[in-house]
């Protein structure tokens, strides 16, 4: 069982994370959309959420692995910078369907326009 747990957690370790898990989890989208607008020391960072330090801590590592922000040491601070370059992939993966989303919300705009439509002849 040691033996296992072990090999599963050096597996792990050695996966390569990748933009998506950047953006799966709803915390990490929203340190993005915080550094997108400056940079921000990981106390700046932990201070803007309701969550414990060090789990902001592991969604900073995880961003970092990402490669989707830079952190840098100057002094005793660590600040956190945004690789928007590195969201590119991501963007370009949900932009092939926008046009599908598009004309599915026309489509029902214009249902519901002749809905009232209907209504208002009646």
């Amino acid at each position: 069982m040691i033996t296992f747990i072990f090999v599963t957690n050096q597996l792990l370790k050695n996966m390569r994370r990748d933009v998506f898990q950047a953006i799966a989890d709803p915390v990490r989208r929203d340190i993005i959309e915080l550094l997108a607008n400056k940079t921000l020391t990981v106390n700046e960072v932990a201070e803007k959420f309701d969550v414990s330090r060090p789990a902001i801590s592991k969604h900073l590592k995880i961003l970092k692995e990402c490669e989707i922000i830079h952190i840098s040491k100057k002094g005793r601070e660590r600040f956190c910078q945004i690789q928007p370059r590195n969201l590119i992939p991501a963007f370009l993966w949900i932009d092939q369907y926008r046009n599908l989303w598009e004309e599915k919300l026309d489509s029902f705009e214009n249902y519901l326009t002749e809905l009232q439509k209907n209504k208002k002849d009646e």
